[in-house]
């Protein structure tokens, strides 16, 4: 009788705790090999250059919404619970790579890539235009059942990120809604665009000096 009464999200947080030791350890692997293979990037770095990496696992409820989003009216199919599994996403497990000034971007991405071939590029794109290099597969040494992501893009514009998911999604999922608005996305192009433009702007005037 218990068994029946358990929702999807019950099944769900259960595999989530399940994988938790994989995620952990998809997401030590991976930010280790990208520090790795990023060093002769890293080693040669002017003064005023920075290249950061950062790590996260996502969270049980994160992860449980943004399966949940994906579904059909953006709600879990009640009688089918069986159907659902964390393992379809993604991003369990990241490592986001912020490169500042801008021109280090392609470079930090080439070499990546060319670690990451196997990998699926899956760039962030908006108004046709790629605002980051992305990229998911498994890190077989591991979990053969956890995938993790890795991200190439510019520190302003990551950065930015960060405030607004932390302003917008963390404390309340229907936030999010903020974001997807007409205006809230006009807004948010502004500033991205701004970000560059500024990054440009000082990298014209560094070759000068």
């Amino acid at each position: 009788m218990a068994e029946a009464e358990r929702t999807v999200e019950d099944r769900l947080r259960e595999e989530y705790f399940t994988l938790l030791p994989e995620i952990n350890r998809v997401a030590d692997r991976l930010e280790a090999e990208i520090r790795y293979h990023m060093l002769p990037i890293s080693g040669g770095l002017q003064r005023h250059e920075r290249l950061v990496v950062k790590c996260r696992v996502k969270s049980c409820e994160s992860a449980l919404d943004k399966l949940r989003r994906r579904q059909e009216g953006r709600a879990f199919q009640r009688r089918r619970p069986e159907i659902y599994t964390l393992t379809s996403l993604n991003d369990l497990a990241g490592v986001r790579v912020l490169a500042f000034p801008r021109s280090r971007l392609a470079e930090v991405d080439d070499l990546l890539r060319e670690e990451f071939r196997a990998w699926t590029s899956d760039p962030v794109e908006d108004d046709g235009e790629v605002q980051a290099f992305k990229y998911y597969g498994y890190c077989r040494q591991a979990s053969d059942k956890v995938k993790g992501e890795y991200q190439v893009v510019s520190m302003l514009t990551g950065l930015f990120w960060e405030v607004e998911h932390s302003a917008i999604y963390k404390p309340d999922a229907r936030l999010g809604q903020i974001a997807l608005s007409l205006g809230m996305r006009q807004r948010t192009r502004e500033v991205v665009k701004a970000l560059r433009a500024f990054e440009e702007q000082f990298e014209a005037l560094a070759r000068q000096d």
